[in-house]
């Protein structure tokens, strides 16, 4: 059983969703028909001139993308082979320095053996 009082509150509502319905299916519609009027078949000749023109734009524009990005790779590997030649220069001059010291050390340590030999005898 209801009451006249809560037909009349839910009525208001009911009227809301009614209006929200009606305007999703205005919107629907205008939207439908302007896709349907962008999409709408053309001739074939037309269409196969249209598929040419934008498969040449891809095409063309893939070649750009891919000849930038070998241009970028090509850039990376000179660098990296540089920074590789001078690191390696680096470890070269610091093996040689190491080289160095040690036969400084070796030599100082001979002369110290032929001192020590010297004043034994």
């Amino acid at each position: 059983m209801t009451t006249r009082t809560q037909e009349f509150t839910t009525y208001p509502e009911q009227i809301s969703q009614t209006k929200l319905v009606v305007k999703a299916l205005l919107i629907g519609g205008l939207v439908g028909a302007g896709t349907m009027l962008f999409l709408a078949p053309q001739s074939g000749r037309k269409l196969r001139a249209n598929i040419q023109k934008k498969s040449h734009e891809l095409r063309d524009q893939t070649a750009g993308t891919v000849k930038e990005a070998v241009a970028q790779v090509k850039s990376k590997g000179y660098q990296i082979k540089d920074d590789v030649r001078e690191k390696a220069e680096d470890l070269q001059h610091q093996g040689v320095d190491v080289l160095a010291e040690q036969l400084d050390r070796i030599t100082a340590a001979v002369e110290a053996g032929k001192k020590a030999l010297k004043s034994s005898r």
